[in-house]
């Protein structure tokens, strides 16, 4: 899990667009469905994103950051539909 979601943040970091960051939506599902929580997935993105900034240069932290945090956002999707839907069947 830890080597997709870091190829697909690196392949996001390069092209932040579309098909890339799709890929963290379904790294997201995979997630839900193999029973991992956010916890978990939190804890893999931040492994991986302190990895990928080590080797980033100063002047572009904040761009990797920020886009970081856009690919965390869609894999998180998945969690939070699956959470607005069981709470809509309650």
């Amino acid at each position: 899990m830890k080597r997709d979601y870091k190829t697909g943040l690196l392949r996001y970091l390069v092209r932040t667009d579309e098909p890339p960051l799709h890929t963290a939506y379904v790294i997201g599902r995979w997630a839900v469905t193999e029973g991992l929580s956010i916890l978990d997935l939190s804890r893999i993105h931040h492994e991986v994103l302190v990895e990928i900034l080590q080797d980033t240069e100063r002047e572009e932290l904040g761009s990797v950051v920020t886009s970081a945090s856009q690919f965390f956002g869609e894999a998180l999707a998945t969690y939070d539909m699956t959470q607005r839907s069981f709470l809509s069947g309650s």
